[in-house]
């Protein structure tokens, strides 16, 4: 049987690392994926990456899909860089580049997926199956009070886009627009994977990791206020209610790696992933995840919200660089801009509206491989892999 060999672009990201960490366990149990290659932008050790030791993997850094050398030019980067690019049989795309234009954001991220998977097709005659991750911004839930899709929740893949102009400024459709038309006439394959908020861990820095953020604010919470103490949720007592699905992070690495190995299910298809059908709220959510840290989750106060966890680590900041001292924790995790605490505010303050998935379509694709997580087995797991990487005490 001809060697199969996955290429992840964006290994250290939220996903991207889970996807990489999920192959060289050994998911699934009969992987045909006997070969994995983690693209990352920033050098990454074996000490911070966090993935076990494995005979299957090699980190590659540095690649830059944008350079200025062309597509020839990064094709002779890959060639020279990933060894048996010749080999790669299976794509998970996860490389983003933010900019605050939509317009510019839309033609960036266009060209990171036209660039790297013709780079792919160019190199590899193997090439076999993409998996491309979005997120719910497609059905524009980042647009709050505008939110297209109030009236027809659960939220399905079957919905139409967004409206104009939105629709125009959200690159996810253009990126699936440009997967279409790449393999068309192809021997390849793809399919788009849908998580909302997704928890879990990063070996370095990201602004839209969630569980890092509060994960360095409880620790740092119950050091200061002591184990028992109440911690009032930083959100409104609205967004308190709201339901929703999250993902952790295995959750999507896990179905996107069996949509990868299933195309007679997932071809042209897309798909929401979410640790559960059953939505929840951060009002059973909050409780479950100060526990971990040994504080009591309380409702947010009448009117308000508990203490936001940016301004509350900054107050505290020399409490904070006393437990990297005496945890021996890694420096530069809170107070810079890669700590930044907007996506945190957003996430639980600014979405105060109901946004539950319907995940009837993945549990059918998933068939008997399909797995759940309850919040305490997705927020705990989350934080004890941040804690054996000493981000938090």
């Amino acid at each position: 049987m001809a060697q199969n060999h996955a290429l992840i672009f964006g290994a250290s990201g939220i996903t991207g690392w889970a996807i990489t960490n999920a192959i060289i366990n050994g998911y699934p149990d009969t992987s045909p994926l006997q070969s994995v290659t983690a693209l990352t932008n920033r050098p990454l050790s074996h000490e911070v990456a966090q993935w076990p030791d494995s005979n299957i993997l090699q980190v590659v850094s540095g690649l830059d899909l944008l350079t200025t050398k062309g597509q020839d030019g990064l094709e002779q980067d890959m060639k020279r860089g990933i060894k048996g690019i010749e080999k790669v049989t299976h794509v998970y795309f996860f490389a983003y580049i933010m900019d605050q234009d939509p317009a510019k954001e839309v033609e960036i991220n266009i060209q990171l997926l036209t660039r790297a998977i013709t780079a792919v097709q160019n190199l590899s005659p193997n090439l076999h199956f993409v998996v491309m991750a979005t997120g719910t911004k497609t059905y524009g839930v980042h647009l709050l009070d505008k939110f297209p899709f109030g009236d027809s929740l659960p939220l399905h893949e079957d919905l139409p886009p967004i409206p104009e102009p939105y629709v125009s400024q959200m690159f996810y459709y253009a990126q699936i627009d440009t997967l279409k038309k790449l393999s068309a006439g192809e021997a390849w394959n793809w399919c788009e994977v849908i998580p909302d908020n997704i928890i879990g861990f990063v070996p370095n820095n990201n602004i839209y990791c969630l569980a890092q953020t509060l994960a360095t604010y409880l620790g740092l919470y119950a050091a200061v206020e002591g184990k028992g103490a109440e911690c009032a949720f930083p959100g409104t007592e609205k967004s308190w209610a709201i339901l929703s699905n999250e993902c952790n992070q295995d959750s999507v690495a896990k179905f996107a790696i069996h949509a990868s190995l299933h195309p007679e299910v997932s071809a042209g298809r897309r798909f929401n992933i979410a640790d559960s059908a059953t939505p929840s709220s951060w009002s059973r959510k909050w409780p479950v995840i100060c526990k971990y840290f040994g504080l009591k989750g309380t409702a947010p106060p009448p009117g308000g919200s508990g203490p936001q966890p940016g301004q509350y680590v900054e107050k505290h900041m020399a409490q904070w660089k006393e437990l990297e001292v005496k945890y021996g924790l890694q420096t530069g995790r809170v107070g810079n801009e890669r700590s930044f605490g907007g996506f945190q505010h957003f996430i639980m303050s600014m979405f105060d509206f109901d946004r539950q998935l319907d995940m009837r379509r993945a549990h059918e694709a998933w068939g008997d491989a399909k797995e759940e997580l309850d919040e305490e087995g997705s927020w705990w797991m989350t934080f004890d892999r941040f804690r054996k990487a000493k981000i938090i005490p």
